[in-house]
């Protein structure tokens, strides 16, 4: 008995996960073909190169499509790293990053504007026991406010280009 419902639930999870195979999201970084003619970066050089590069290495994928829109940016990033918590002794227990991120994009031909946006994103993290493990935390965490601003960069990009 036990063996026919494991047989049964497995195929109803078959039937579900095959039904997701073809999904593709509507703002899918396939739709967004540019080539970064002019670039320039301000501020924390770090974190804009971070930036640039998913970028460039997106429209580097759409090298070979047709309609690509020439484009130029400007990447001006700053980091701020607060305390937002101490103990009784003054030793802090966590730390606040937040990401403030300047971006703007131009027809390399017209000039035109594609976006002019700033994009402010913070996270917590606990300071650790030793000081390399709250390094790595606090570089991870910055590391998923790049990622989740570049998603957000993305949807504009493919709203916009």
């Amino acid at each position: 008995m036990m063996r026919k419902i494991n047989t049964i639930l497995s195929i109803i999870l078959l039937i579900f996960v095959n039904g997701c195979a073809g999904y593709e999201p509507i703002f899918s970084s396939k739709n967004v073909k540019f080539a970064i003619e002019k670039y320039s970066i301000e501020g924390d050089k770090i974190i804009g190169n971070k930036i640039y590069s998913k970028l460039y290495n997106l429209s580097k994928r759409q090298k070979n499509s047709q309609n690509i829109r020439a484009i130029k940016i400007l990447i001006n990033a700053t980091k701020n790293k607060n305390t937002t918590s101490k103990d009784g002794t003054g030793k802090i227990l966590e730390y606040k990053v937040e990401l403030n991120v300047s971006i703007k994009i131009n027809d390399f031909l017209t000039n035109n504007m594609i976006i002019d946006q700033t994009f402010i994103s913070s996270t917590n993290y606990k300071a650790q026991d030793q000081y390399f493990e709250t390094i790595k935390l606090e570089n991870a965490s910055i590391e998923n406010l790049i990622n989740n601003l570049y998603q957000k960069l993305l949807i504009e990009l493919s709203q916009n280009i």
